[in-house]
């Protein structure tokens, strides 16, 4: 590393050999040194080595200042550039290396925000974001170290959740076994039983109080249903079901964290 004041003298030659190798290892060096070379002129650029082998910082002299363009960490093998406008706009593909560390600021245009992110210390859990090839929709998944992870959305004030759009949960089918059903709310809040044999609805699995569940029953035959006792019918009595072939009874609940209290039934519908 070296620096020179680009100013070779009439000499001899030996003298003027060992100067011209000089103004070549400047160059070479990229005038590095811990000061501003002394014949440095309006658009040199030289390497400040003052702060160390993991702060050498890139400058520009502008004729009257020197100006950092970059920090270079020759240990790390990194270079971290110092303007904080720096843009990727001439970059058509850019592509991240690593982690995207935001600093605690939000994603916009440079003026109005468009997307914020909090960060807790300790937190193991996020969201997965994944496109879709056609015919299939993008999925917006909660993801992380624990075991079940939930998904949660909360408004600002007195603002309310808009869809613009239909809004459903996928019917899934409920199976007898052993003259019995089981049912994981969480998995099949939406569901449709076809009976297949005398059955009872067994306890819930997953209950979360406040939720809503729902059963389509359809008849494949004249098979009786029943409902285990932490299900709460309208006067605490179970409606007569169908029980006939081709016809279909929905029930909706509610949980109040104890019981599953009836809160809507249509019974004896038509299938078709």
């Amino acid at each position: 590393m070296s620096q020179h004041d680009y100013d070779i003298a009439n000499q001899s030659f030996p003298a003027f050999r060992t100067d011209l190798n000089n103004v070549l290892g400047a160059i070479n060096t990229s005038n590095s040194g811990s000061s501003r070379p002394s014949g440095a002129v309006a658009g040199t650029i030289w390497l400040d080595t003052s702060g160390g082998v993991t702060a050498h910082i890139l400058k520009f002299y502008d004729g009257g200042a020197d100006i950092d363009l970059a920090t270079i960490n020759t240990t790390a093998n990194t270079v971290n550039f110092s303007d904080s406008a720096l843009d990727l706009i001439t970059d058509t593909t850019p592509q991240l290396g690593g982690q995207l560390d935001v600093n605690g600021n939000a994603i916009g245009d440079g003026t109005l925000e468009l997307l914020k992110f909090s960060e807790t210390g300790s937190a193991v859990n996020e969201f997965t974001i994944a496109n879709a090839s056609t015919g299939n929709n993008p999925v917006l998944s909660a993801t992380g170290g624990d075991t079940n992870v939930g998904i949660e959305f909360t408004t600002k004030g007195t603002g309310a959740i808009k869809f613009n759009d239909l809004a459903y949960i996928p019917q899934q089918a409920l199976t007898s076994s052993s003259n019995a059903i089981a049912w994981d709310t969480q998995a099949k809040p939406n569901a449709y039983h076809l009976t297949t044999e005398n059955t009872t609805f067994s306890a819930p699995t997953n209950a979360v109080e406040g939720a809503f569940i729902c059963v389509e029953i359809n008849y494949d035959g004249s098979h009786t249903i029943a409902f285990n006792t932490v299900f709460e019918f309208a006067g605490s009595t179970a409606p007569t079901f169908t029980s006939t072939n081709g016809k279909t009874d929905i029930l909706v609940f509610k949980y109040n964290g104890a019981i599953w209290q009836e809160v809507g039934r249509t019974l004896n519908l038509s299938e078709s």
